[in-house]
């Protein structure tokens, strides 16, 4: 399954080390589900977007996967491919980019003639073959529906889609130099957030969080002084404080790391589509 991680310092600039894919078990275990690709996008202090990401399979170099990244940035995101939708190739590996926002997704959507039919001339924007960077071209396309609004404009794709398109899940991450959002949807997969606060629970330490098989691992010293609200796929450490997005709900951190939660989607897909109908792509949506 992939992993989803997004990380906001608020309006400071925090740095951050990223680990990739440190599973601890073996290279023959390993091999049997290697990950497809691995990516990284971050903001650069005026604002423009620097992404980081390659695709990764059993018989490529794992150098990349494995490679500790400093980066310096307001908003992070990090996601961990397994391919469902698309070739193993950059411009299907996320996270992606549109008018200097970064996505990322966890989940399936199908029927994708009916959905370029629906994105018109935002289908440009599009440069690969999954159904997430379409849904994205979506997303885009409802916030310049709704004026820039982008919480609007998530809600408004995921509606259409809920509606128009089988759908297994629709689990995201989106981050701006100052805004993280997420949405989870429907029940599926879990998404869960962490409100952490300077030092966390503690009150005196940095960040250390990894996913459980060590495929994510994010450490920044900087967060012993400094709040943060992460967003991931699977609770990253032992902090009580972590909790389940609703089904439907979709969670704004804003830059002074308010966080607002709205349900935006209340009615379940018209078409919820079961792991026995994905085929080939079942394997990518169960859990690890």
């Amino acid at each position: 399954m992939c992993r989803l991680f997004g990380l906001s310092g608020g309006s400071e600039r925090v740095r951050a080390t990223f680990w990739l894919l440190e599973a601890p078990d073996s290279l023959a275990v390993q091999s049997r589900r290697e990950p497809d690709g691995t990516g990284l996008g971050t903001f650069e202090a005026d604002g423009s977007p620097r992404v980081n990401k390659q695709p990764i399979a059993a018989y490529q170099d794992r150098e990349f996967a494995q490679e500790a990244k400093e980066r310096v940035s307001t908003t992070f995101i990090a996601h961990i491919r397994y391919a469902s939708t698309g070739g193993l190739s950059p411009q299907n590996t996320h996270p992606f980019e549109q008018r200097g926002r970064l996505f990322a997704h966890n989940g399936v959507i199908e029927d994708l003639p009916r959905l370029e039919a629906e994105l018109g001339d935002h289908m440009s924007l599009v440069r690969g073959d999954t159904d997430s960077e379409r849904f994205f071209a979506l997303v885009t396309r409802h916030i310049d529906a709704s004026g820039g609004d982008i919480g609007a404009g998530i809600a408004g794709a995921a509606r259409w889609a809920a509606a128009n398109v089988p759908i297994y899940a629709i689990n995201i991450v989106l981050t701006t130099p100052t805004e993280l959002f997420a949405l989870r949807y429907p029940d599926t997969h879990d998404l869960l957030v962490l409100h952490r606060r300077a030092g966390g629970r503690h009150g005196h330490r940095h960040l250390e969080q990894a996913s459980a098989a060590g495929r994510i691992r994010v450490r920044s010293g900087a967060l012993a002084a400094t709040p943060a609200v992460v967003v991931a796929s699977e609770c990253m450490d032992e902090d009580p404080g972590w909790r389940s997005l609703s089904p439907g709900e979709l969670l704004h951190v804003d830059s002074h790391l308010q966080v607002h939660s709205t349900i935006a989607v209340e009615h379940p897909p018209a078409h919820q589509l079961t792991l026995d109908e994905l085929g080939h792509g079942a394997a990518s949506q169960k859990p690890s």
